[in-house]
């Protein structure tokens, strides 16, 4: 056969603007990017798996395409840092049960929510803000071993365990 009269690109280009959400629409799917990028316009190359999100020339972040139209992909670690400087606006946060990496997070949420609801969520995105920056692994086991022997939850406690200061066990 004959080639085709023009190369078929590998990828797609868009320019979508980061809103105050910290969100971004690319062929109708909606995906976080970092808070500090809140107001830019970002150059978006769309391949068959993946997007590479660019400012300017500079490479910012490669995330996995989601298939079909109106999905989403949250990431906490994007949006952490907007979150705790505003713990009012996690509750009322669009994509707030997007914010539990794991199950133990959300368990150790709903426990602060019912113990102490009026500082549950600063509590909780203290404790998420440790993950994003610490270890979120070392973070899930550490509510979990709290869940695990009904000990109450706090920053302090989790803290403790993630960076191995004398064990509470």
């Amino acid at each position: 056969r004959r080639l085709p009269r023009r190369r078929h690109d590998s990828c797609q280009r868009v320019e979508p603007t980061v809103g105050q959400g910290s969100t971004i629409t690319v062929k109708k799917n909606i995906y976080s990017v970092h808070s500090r990028l809140i107001g830019e316009k970002l150059i978006a190359r769309v391949y068959a798996e993946h997007i590479d999100l660019y400012l300017g020339r500079h490479f910012i972040e490669r995330l996995p395409r989601l298939r079909g139209e109106g999905r989403h992909r949250v990431n906490y670690r994007h949006v952490i840092d907007w979150l705790v400087r505003k713990p009012g606006a996690f509750e009322r946060y669009r994509w707030h049960d997007e914010l539990f990496p794991t199950s133990h997070f959300r368990m150790a949420y709903d426990w602060l929510k019912e113990v102490e609801p009026t500082r549950a969520s600063k509590t909780y995105l203290r404790i998420l803000y440790l993950a994003a920056r610490e270890n979120e692994t070392a973070v899930d086991e550490a509510l979990r071993r709290l869940i695990d022997r009904q000990m109450p939850i706090s920053f302090e406690v989790v803290t403790q365990i993630v960076t191995g200061q004398p064990d509470l066990f």
